[in-house]
């Protein structure tokens, strides 16, 4: 199995900074795309931020210039650096994987557990 652990979430004021961190851990042969999502209070989940297994990254448009996303391949993790936050951030982020755990496996998504950011006005 892959377990996905976020941390870093909290609480902050608007124009602050958090940064999110994912390890990816189990039974893990290649791990494509990594990326996050976020879910407010009665809204869809949305895909924030993804990188790709040669780092090709991209950025939903209300996060650009504000959020970075990076990944060390070597751990298996991956970050979302949260610059100029504003209350509309207010949401639960997860971290998501799509995780080959076999050479000849089809790769899957795998989900955190979800980590709560609340920016204040």
């Amino acid at each position: 199995q892959v377990q996905l652990v976020e941390s870093g979430g909290g609480l902050v004021q608007a124009g602050g900074s958090l940064r999110l961190s994912c390890a990816a851990s189990g039974t893990i042969f290649s791990i494509n795309q990594m990326g996050w999502y976020r879910q407010a209070p009665g809204k869809q989940r949305e895909l924030v931020a993804f990188i790709s297994s040669d780092g090709i990254t991209n950025y939903v448009d209300s996060v650009k210039g504000r959020f970075t996303i990076s990944r060390d391949y070597a751990k298996n993790s991956v970050d979302l650096q949260m610059n100029t936050l504003k209350p509309e951030d207010t949401a639960v982020y997860y971290c998501n994987a799509n995780v080959r755990i076999r050479a000849l496996s089809l790769p899957r998504p795998y989900w955190g557990q979800g980590t709560q950011v609340t920016v204040s006005s």
